[in-house]
């Protein structure tokens, strides 16, 4: 209530209350922030979903290359088995900073392998024997789908303005865009 001077005044209950309601709200926000960026909530669950679907297929993508890099014979043997490596490697550090990026927005990301199966686009290949040229022909179509994937991401980031996830992702298509010219290089001259 106020007195004749404008100035509110509580009482010891009501005073202690709202500083227990105060602190039990600062203890909840301190414990499980639900804010962690500028992003709208509907641009956070967009940008994770598909950030999950890439994480997905990243994974997908790198099982296949190191499928493929373990399963490599003949005359080239050497040479693709340590190309198919590099791929791999490549791929593989992408998962961290994919995953990542989900999480620093607010959104989840891929907790287990049947989480994978589940969101991957790209197809897996379980056949035994696979000769050279249909596992490069593979992971070139694989790399340029992937690249597609990358994009199509990029926009949903652009749409709400996330340049940081952006950002990330086109460092990506230029590293898939080489795997995909070199891979369609080796295939032209098999």
């Amino acid at each position: 209530m106020f007195n004749g001077l404008g100035i509110l005044t509580i009482g010891v209950r009501g005073a202690l209350t709202l500083v227990m309601t105060k602190n039990t709200q600062a203890e909840r926000e301190h414990e499980s922030p639900e804010i962690r960026t500028d992003l709208a909530r509907d641009a956070v669950m967009e940008i994770s979903g598909a950030l999950r679907l890439l994480l997905a297929d990243v994974y997908g993508l790198y099982v296949k290359t190191k499928n493929y890099h373990w399963h490599m014979t003949g005359r080239s043997f050497r040479d693709f088995h340590l190309l198919l490596d590099e791929h791999a490697d490549q791929i593989f550090a992408m998962t961290d900073d994919i995953a990542e990026r989900a999480r620093k927005i607010g959104g989840s990301t891929i907790r287990s392998i049947s989480d994978i199966s589940r969101h991957q686009r790209l197809k897996d290949n379980n056949e035994e024997d696979v000769t050279t040229k249909r596992m490069l022909v593979e992971l070139q179509v694989d790399n340029l789908q992937l690249t597609k994937f990358l994009r199509s991401t990029h926009e949903v980031c652009e749409r709400h303005n996330d340049v940081a996830t952006a950002s990330l992702i086109e460092n990506w298509i230029d590293e898939t865009e080489r795997r995909t010219w070199f891979l369609s290089e080796i295939v032209g001259g098999l």
